[in-house]
């Protein structure tokens, strides 16, 4: 039986992903729960029967956005070497802060960064996100480390916080209009500091030799 409110033909993941655009270009609290239905075609009782409420619907729309929007990162983990993992990340993040076809920025950065007291766990729940980004991300270095493919000085933690502080730079800059060539010149400049400050095992391709 569907539930009360739901209107005929409704698709939970369709009007799922038209919240994700209105959180991505309006922010957590610019975005009315009238925005919201408006865009998603539905009406609230169908909002709060099938999301729970504006704070639910707002989490499942960032984890939709991870799963969807940010499947490069999980490219980028599975890189061979460290380098590789760093290069693809912030590579495929340029792409993905500026395309045509989406709002400018990244919606874990856009969605919450300024709230007000009353929606403080929302600030609270993307700042969790953006530091479980981090932890895994020292991680997959300190893995690089216990494999020799950075040396035992390097320090995963300090590495991956310089790896994330570029990434989310790189869409705060998106969304104030930076063009995607100059975020791309930034990114190849990150990346050699990456090297050089890690000591990471650069591909041949990547030093010019055969």
């Amino acid at each position: 039986m569907p539930q009360r409110g739901r209107p005929r033909g409704f698709d939970v993941d369709e009007a799922l992903e038209r919240a994700v655009e209105v959180f991505w270009r309006q922010g957590y609290e610019g975005a009315s729960v009238t925005d919201l239905t408006a865009a998603m075609g539905i009406n609230k009782p169908s909002l709060y029967a099938a999301y729970g409420g504006k704070e639910e619907l707002f989490r499942k729309a960032v984890a939709r956005y991870a799963e969807k929007d940010m499947a490069y990162a999980r490219n980028a983990f599975a890189q061979p070497t460290a380098y590789e993992v760093v290069a693809t990340l912030l590579r495929e993040n340029v792409l993905a802060v500026t395309r045509p076809d989406r709002p400018a920025g990244c919606l874990s950065i856009q969605g919450g960064t300024a709230c007000s007291s009353e929606n403080a766990p929302v600030a609270g729940f993307l700042a969790a996100s953006r530091l479980a980004g981090e932890g895994a991300l020292a991680d997959r270095f300190a893995r690089a480390v216990a494999e020799g493919d950075l040396p035992a000085h390097a320090d995963p933690v300090a590495l991956a916080r310089f790896v994330m502080i570029v990434s989310e730079g790189q869409a705060v800059h998106a969304a104030a209009g930076v063009n995607r060539e100059d975020l791309r010149q930034a990114a190849e400049i990150a990346l050699a500091g990456f090297a050089a400050a890690s000591g990471a095992r650069l591909p041949e391709r990547a030093t010019g030799t055969v």
